[in-house]
């Protein structure tokens, strides 16, 4: 009985760091995000931008997928934010000439070139410095 409680205690700690680890990455891409957005102030959110430049498109770990326009960023929040690495390429299937919500975002290991997910993006809401 004693190996049975050693094991769920195993366990338990292992998913407990797991949990952790986790909240700790995406509270480090907030905090990215946060910096990012500094002395800027949201708009509407936009179901679709014109998004001409990929090369413009960036992933905040854990949080967000950002365009960076220069006067203008958008932030698309994915339904799932905890699958995004920063060391992925973001592999985008347009479905018109701008960039939506809809669009399909597959992910790519930067390293090995494998898949490794899909992304499911929100609205995009674009922040401007006061002034814009």
């Amino acid at each position: 009985m004693s190996l049975f409680r050693f094991a769920f205690a195993a366990v338990t700690l292992s998913l407990a760091a797991c949990a952790h680890t986790s909240d700790t990455f995406s509270d480090k891409g907030e905090a990215k995000l946060a910096t990012l957005l500094e002395g800027r102030t949201a708009g509407s959110p936009q179901s679709c931008i014109a998004a001409f430049r990929d090369s413009r498109l960036s992933v905040i770990d854990g949080a967000a997928v950002v365009y960076d326009e220069g006067s203008v960023i958008w932030v698309a929040r994915p339904s799932n934010p905890q699958s995004l690495r920063s060391n992925d390429i973001l592999i985008v299937e347009r479905t018109s000439s701008q960039l939506c919500k809809q669009d399909i975002v597959r992910t790519v290991d930067r390293t090995g070139g494998f898949p490794t997910g899909v992304v499911f993006l929100g609205d995009f809401v674009p922040y401007r410095k006061a002034g814009n």
